[in-house]
């Protein structure tokens, strides 16, 4: 009988993977996990310091996750929201109404993050359809956001290689301005006078305030490296949303139900959205299951327009299962202070990777927030200079910095998008010891960019022994 791998490059098409990397010999296949670890087909043991892809936020083998899922099974498997209720969701949704910030109180059920975007895309049109604003349907955006893949997604995303295979079928207009990248308050500034708050107004401005249905953005934005705000950026956002009848939209599909160490990251910056959305971390990832939260006085203003509905759903969204899932995951999030566990040890995290960029002059900068970090890559910080396109190339994607992450046993994400990154984002339940074992792993990676580099990326041999380097 065939084995898994050769199983699964015969039958299995992998998401956002190079066909050379899906064909080679040592393609991995996780098997099980169990806290922050996980290991392979060959037992191999790995630390998932990226949570699975920001989602595992209560670590791997809860079965206190898998027996909810069990018992909504045996007593009700499956029933729509459409006109219905069960119990499961109602719970769920009253869970996350009860800690989402401001007066946001009505939770839209789907099944992941990109239709979660979908729907604050078709809510905030509906919305203006309902104030009689039928010109209102442009978006403003920021660049190298990540916002989702589905076609209305990705309009919203503004990643180059993800968006413009696509261009001719993509929904519009979208206009994308500038992220917070950089971005740094000067002595006796605010925040309303940086470029990239001034960026988005003038778009605004530019497009026809009249047209322009919604800006989107992460608290924290994952796309180019975990690019945290600077003071007062969320405030500026509000003010300028509130002067030209536009819906503030905060993207939380990473930064909420813990990321950042709050149950939304528009807490942690004082953001007043008008929406967010959710995904990932709601179950732990143990289910999919993904959301809008909106306004009750927005929802109100749909139901009595001539519409008479958000006219949107699906069939699995709001899900007994993954409802079910949902309101265990909270729970123990709550109980067991998995929130206070991140605020507690992000300094340990973020000083940690401090001391490594200090360690390595291949490290340009650390950003981010909670358990949510990027660590950006160059060839020598000391000298100034950076990655060659030829060393760029190399190392990602699917090149030599794979390999690197590979053989330290440490599955965090060698990222490509406008820079060399590797993206760390561990279950939310990790302490000290776990984040030191991290700290330790990325080390070594560090160690292996450095010597790598120093050869030019050329003369060194990556395919090095796995086994040398435990």
């Amino acid at each position: 009988m065939p084995d898994d791998r050769e199983r699964a490059r015969r039958h299995l098409v992998p998401h956002f993977t190079r066909g050379a990397a899906w064909k080679a010999d040592d393609m991995v296949v996780i098997e099980r996990g169990e806290g922050c670890y996980v290991w392979d087909a060959d037992g191999n043991k790995y630390l998932d310091a990226l949570a699975g892809l920001f989602c595992t936020n209560l670590g791997h083998g809860r079965s206190d996750l898998t027996a909810a899922a069990a018992k909504q099974m045996d007593k009700l498997a499956f029933y729509s929201n459409w006109g219905f209720a069960h119990p499961s969701s109602i719970e769920a949704a009253s869970l996350i109404a009860g800690v989402a910030p401001g007066d946001l109180d009505r939770v839209f059920f789907v099944n992941s993050g990109s239709e979660a975007v979908e729907s604050a895309l078709k809510f905030a049109r509906c919305y203006h359809l309902a104030n009689g604003d039928d010109q209102r349907h442009k978006v403003i955006a920021r660049e190298w956001a990540y916002h989702g893949t589905s076609l209305g997604a990705l309009a919203l995303t503004g990643i180059p290689n993800l968006r413009d295979p696509f261009l001719p079928m993509l929904a519009g207009p979208v206009r994308h301005g500038p992220n917070t990248l950089g971005s740094c308050l000067v002595p006796g500034q605010s925040a309303g006078e940086l470029p990239c708050v001034t960026a988005i107004e003038e778009a605004i401005v530019a497009e026809g305030p009249e047209t322009v249905a919604m800006v989107i953005a992460e608290p924290v934005q994952n796309g180019r490296g975990a690019l945290v705000p600077p003071e007062g950026y969320w405030q500026e956002l509000r003010r300028i949303c509130d002067a030209y009848g536009v819906l503030l939209c905060a993207d939380e599909v990473i930064n909420s139900f813990g990321r950042l160490g709050h149950w939304f990251g528009s807490e942690r910056f004082g953001a007043e959205p008008d929406l967010i959305t959710f995904a990932k971390g709601v179950t732990s990832a143990y289910v999919p299951l993904g959301g809008l939260i909106a306004r009750g006085s927005h929802v109100e203003r749909v139901w009595d327009s001539p519409l008479a509905m958000f006219v949107h759903g699906s069939t699995f969204g709001g899900h007994p299962v993954s409802t079910a899932v949902a309101t265990a995951n909270m729970t123990a999030l709550r109980d067991e202070g998995v929130l206070a566990n991140v605020l507690e040890n992000e300094d340990r995290l973020a000083a940690g990777l401090r001391d490594l960029m200090a360690a390595h002059a291949c490290v340009k900068d650390v950003r981010g927030a909670g358990y949510f970090y990027a660590v950006e890559l160059m060839r020598d910080r000391e000298r100034g200079i950076d990655l060659t396109e030829d060393e760029f190339a190399s190392l990602l994607p699917g090149g030599a910095l794979d390999r690197f992450v590979r053989e330290a046993r440490v599955l965090v994400r060698p990222d490509s998008r406008g820079a060399a990154m590797l993206m760390i984002s561990p279950p939310l339940v990790a302490k000290a010891e776990v984040i030191d074992d991290l700290l330790r792993r990325v080390d070594q990676v560090l160690d292996r960019v450095g010597g790598w580099l120093r050869t030019s990326g050329g003369g060194l041999d990556i395919s090095t022994d796995m086994e040398e380097n435990q």
